[in-house]
């Protein structure tokens, strides 16, 4: 059966329609994207989905028991606060050093235990977070906008590190990203939302669909051209655009 499954969901928030008609499925394994400009209604589907917005109207039906690790896109901690990352990943529920320490090495820093909260760079602090989602060994891993303000390099380690975390641990991966170069190379099938879903399909399927092109424009070329390179090592001509973005 699908991990989670969403049919005609509508969110509204604040009497305003957020989200409507809104109608997909997670397969298991599966890495799926979710792109669309600034106030298209991403990260509330993310958060209709883990509990922390109410439906208006439709369904968000849930693999029964379904483990769910979620790595929001920023999280504020005192710079006062002393923390190390491992107590950080004991908080609010205590986990071995084993289990800590076998999180970070799936996360790529198994070496950040003894390190201050503080003292991290920002894909460090991702990379934590990641760890802390993965100690619930989830079945579904959630991102909303997990590389924000990490440079290209940072950001595409980042992603190769969640593909890593795909093929080892067998679960499905359900982004938001806005870095179109990335979502082409990573993404199993990407949704275009635009207050509704606009196109969805394979990365090749949804760069060439006119409802993507109206949002994003034609320069996305370029990523499709990478995309392709990733995955038939074609020699393309082309070359991605290094700072396309959606938002």
């Amino acid at each position: 059966m699908s991990l989670i499954d969403i049919r005609g969901l509508a969110v509204r928030l604040g009497g305003r329609t957020v989200l409507h008609d809104v109608t997909f499925a997670l397969e298991p394994g599966e890495i799926v994207t979710i792109v669309g400009p600034n106030g298209s209604g991403k990260s509330t589907l993310l958060r209709a989905i883990i509990g922390a917005v109410q439906p208006s109207a439709g369904m968000v039906a849930l693999k029964p028991g379904l483990r769910i690790g979620y790595v929001p896109q920023r999280l504020h901690i005192d710079p006062t606060l002393p923390m190390t990352v491992r107590r950080f990943l004991g908080l609010p529920k205590h986990v071995t050093d084993d289990e800590a320490h076998m999180a970070l090495h799936e996360a790529g820093v198994g070496d950040l235990g003894k390190r201050q909260m503080t003292d991290l760079s920002g894909g460090q602090f991702q990379r934590v977070l990641l760890a802390r989602a993965l100690l619930a060994r989830p079945e579904v891993l959630i991102l909303d906008e997990a590389t924000q303000g990490m440079d290209q390099p940072a950001s595409a380690d980042f992603y190769r590190q969640i593909e890593t975390v795909r093929r080892d641990l067998g679960c499905a991966v359900l982004m938001v990203s806005h870095e179109l170069h990335v979502v082409m190379a990573a993404s199993d099938r990407v949704i275009c939302l635009n207050g509704h879903i606009c196109c969805q399909g394979e990365p090749e399927h949804v760069a060439s669909a006119p409802e993507y092109r109206a949002l994003f424009g034609t320069g996305t070329q370029g990523a499709l051209a990478l995309y392709r390179h990733e995955h038939s090592h074609s020699h393309e001509h082309d070359h991605p655009h290094p700072h396309e973005h959606a938002e």
